[in-house]
């Protein structure tokens, strides 16, 4: 046998451990091997289909033998026109598809390209805490230093801009903002968004808003867009996902939208990484970015509904939950007889059957926290919250 032992990661992957939800799906096989009933309230992953419009769509355009070719590395022509349609109506913001809009395989690719093409070793990076994990993993990878902005629940988890220190800001590349946010649920205005643009322009960071979550929202709130602040061009790109807005998020499509020089820099690093989508999953997504729209509020009304059946449940449980106004999350501090979150879920999960996210995979801030996913079928949650009562009464 070879002896393999001269094989190495590279210094930059080296104490990197696998994907969060990698090493889960790990876990959770073996659980169901042995017979044991898991409920999975973990990933952001919609369990309801796309409409029956944009699958037809998809059939129609996958019959064509002229669209099975490679695509153009930037995205069609078409699809990009149908992003820029979709910013329009549903923002009132202009977007010139030719040079201010980047097609994605899923955002979180563009998400860690975006670091690879701007961050040098040794450069400055802001990120929120608590965030989304791969804005973190992309920036190690980069070399980068991290700045954790802090997200309190006493300020709503919105940022507070005078928390960065002058010769952070001053040093700064890129300032990371999620909202309606991952893992919080929490939702920024206008004027938050402005207040960052403004940050952006006074100390020239490149401002990185990251916003799959803008069309699942309750209670009358619409999340507004980065790139509806005047001037939020020149130092803004939004990246926005057909993942969670669509029900799509296994067909793996995106957009990066905004700076025309960044989308420039992050199209070059891409095309020396991938060959775009397949052409009828873009051409699909056209139907969804510019089609009937009205079938969201009903899709919307069951992540309602299930919101207030968690937070109903939490509640009987003696677990106060904030009530969120946008995103498919739930975000709560379990009880403190419990050491830690990865303790408390690990523990959830092997003794009630139900899997959810331990607070601290989205950064120091987030321990003593875990997150709900509503992304699961409403009797599978109720059945989930029944577990997680009984278990809790008895540990």
């Amino acid at each position: 046998m070879t002896d393999t032992n001269f094989i190495r990661p590279a210094d930059r992957i080296a104490d990197f451990k696998p994907y969060f939800f990698a090493q889960l799906n790990k876990t959770i096989t073996a659980l169901r091997a042995e017979g044991k009933e898991i409920i999975r309230l973990d990933m952001g992953s919609p369990d309801l289909a796309p409409p029956d419009f944009i699958i037809d769509a998809l059939n129609k355009a996958a019959a064509n033998p002229a669209l099975h070719n490679y695509a153009p590395l930037n995205g069609t022509a078409s699809y990009k026109k149908a992003g820029a349609a979709y910013y329009q109506k549903r923002f009132g913001v202009d977007v010139d598809p030719e040079t201010e809009i980047l097609s994605l395989i899923g955002s979180k690719e563009g998400l860690f390209h975006l670091e690879q093409s701007i961050l040098n070793p040794g450069d400055t990076i802001i990120i929120p805490n608590p965030g989304y994990p791969v804005y973190r993993a992309a920036a190690r990878i980069a070399g980068a230093k991290i700045f954790d902005l802090p997200l309190h629940p006493e300020n709503s988890y919105l940022p507070d801009f005078q928390d960065i220190p002058e010769e952070v800001a001053r040093k700064a590349k890129i300032l990371w903002l999620n909202y309606p946010n991952n893992p919080t649920g929490a939702v920024a205005d206008l004027q938050i968004l402005k207040q960052a643009v403004d940050f952006c322009m006074k100390y020239q960071i490149l401002l990185a808003h990251d916003a799959p979550y803008c069309d699942i929202t309750f209670d009358g709130f619409h999340a507004p867009s980065i790139l509806q602040i005047p001037g939020a061009k020149q130092v803004s790109v939004e990246f926005n996902s057909l993942s969670k807005t669509y029900n799509m998020a296994g067909w793996r499509l995106g957009f990066m939208v905004g700076n025309p020089e960044v989308v420039r820099i992050v199209h070059t690093y891409k095309s020396q990484v991938d060959t775009s989508t397949f052409i009828p999953l873009m051409a699909a997504a056209e139907q969804a970015l510019t089609g009937d729209q009205t079938w969201l509020q009903g899709r919307n009304e069951i992540y309602r509904q299930r919101r207030d059946i968690v937070i109903q449940a939490l509640r009987e449980m003696g677990i106060e939950a904030e009530v969120p106004r946008a995103a498919f999350y739930i975000w709560t501090r379990f009880p403190v007889r419990f050491p830690d979150s990865v303790t408390f879920c690990d523990r959830l999960l092997r003794e009630a059957g139900v899997s959810t996210t331990p607070g601290s995979n989205f950064g120091s801030m987030g321990e003593g926290y875990f997150r709900i996913s509503l992304g699961q079928d409403t009797m599978l949650i109720q059945k989930a919250m029944h577990n997680m009562k009984n278990w809790l009464s008895r540990v």
